[in-house]
C-alpha cells in the first residue's frame, strides 16, 4: 500500500511539475487585467483576440511557418537519400559520417547560430531570411535522417531486391518500393522537424535582423517593451497547436514508433 501510495506521490509531482508552467500561462493568457500576473485578475478573452491584431505577431508567424515547412522539406529532400545509404550499404567512414550529420543536436545551438553569423552571414554578406533558411533546415536534418533511418531498419531489404531481380532498377524501386513504404516515417520527421523548427530559438536569435524575426524571436521582442498578457494568449495558443499536432501523428501514424 505504502508503495503505492509513494507511485502516486510521485506521479502526482512529476505531472505538476510538467503541467504547471503550462496552466499558469493559459490563466494568465485569460487574464483580464492589462499586465502579465498571476493568478489572473479576472477572466476575459481580450488578449487571445489582440494577438490575431499584432502586426508583428502575423508577420513572424508566416516566416516561422515558411521556415518550418520548406527548410523541414529540404532536410528531407537531403536526408532522406542519406538515411537510405545508411542503412542499406557499408559506406566508408559510416560512423564519422552518421557523427558529422549529427552534429547540429550535439553542439548547443547557441554555438551553431554564432558560428553561421561570424563564418557565414557576415563575410559572405548573406541574406538573414537565407541564413535563417539553412540554419533551420540544418538543425532539422539529424532528424529527418534518424526518424528515416528507423523506418528503413523496419522495412526487409529482400523486398528491394525481388524487385531488382524482377527487372526493376534501382531508382524505380526506390520510388515505387520503398518511398510508399516509409511514407509514415517521413511524415513523422516532417512533423518532428516541423515543431523544431518552428519553436527554435537560440540559433535563430543569432541570425534575425530588423523587420526579420521567427515568431518565438518576435515574443521575446515584445516582452522587452510591453508586458501585457498578449504574449501568454501567444504562447498558450502555440502550445495547444504543438500538442495538437503531436496528438494527431500518434493517433494516425504511430508518432512513438520513430521517434
Amino acid at each position: 500500500m505504502s508503495s503505492r501510495l509513494f507511485s502516486y506521490a510521485t506521479l502526482s509531482v512529476v505531472l505538476l511539475f510538467l503541467l504547471g508552467p503550462f496552466v499558469i500561462i493559459v490563466a494568465a493568457a485569460l487574464s483580464a487585467g492589462e499586465t502579465l500576473a498571476f493568478p489572473p485578475q479576472g477572466l476575459s478573452l481580450k488578449w487571445v483576440i489582440k494577438v490575431f491584431e499584432v502586426e508583428s505577431f502575423r508577420a513572424s508567424f508566416a516566416l516561422s511557418m515558411f521556415l518550418a515547412i520548406f527548410g523541414t522539406l529540404a532536410a528531407l529532400v537531403l536526408g532522406v537519400p542519406v538515411a537510405y545509404a545508411a542503412s542499406r550499404y557499408k559506406l566508408p567512414f559510416g560512423e564519422t559520417i552518421r557523427t558529422i550529420v549529427s552534429a547540429p543536436i550535439i553542439v548547443p545551438g547557441i554555438i551553431v547560430g554564432l558560428a553561421l553569423l561570424r563564418y557565414l552571414v557576415l563575410p559572405l554578406d548573406v541574406s538573414v531570411g537565407l541564413a535563417l533558411f539553412i540554419a533551420h533546415t540544418a538543425l532539422i536534418l539529424p532528424y529527418a535522417v534518424r526518424v528515416v533511418s528507423a523506418s528503413l531498419d523496419n522495412l526487409r531489404s529482400d523486398i528491394e531486391e525481388a524487385a531488382v531481380l524482377l527487372g526493376s532498377s534501382r531508382i524505380a524501386t526506390f520510388f515505387r518500393i520503398v518511398l510508399p513504404n516509409i511514407q509514415n516515417g517521413i511524415l513523422a520527421a516532417f512533423i518532428l522537424g516541423f515543431v523544431t523548427s518552428f519553436n527554435q530559438v537560440p540559433v535563430s536569435l543569432f541570425l534575425s535582423g530588423p523587420g526579420v524575426r521567427t515568431l518565438p524571436i518576435d515574443m521575446i521582442w515584445y516582452m522587452e517593451i510591453t508586458y501585457d498578457p498578449s504574449v501568454a494568449a501567444l504562447a498558450a495558443l502555440l502550445a495547444f497547436l504543438s500538442i495538437s499536432i503531436v496528438f494527431l501523428a500518434e493517433r494516425f501514424l504511430g508518432f512513438s514508433r520513430y521517434v
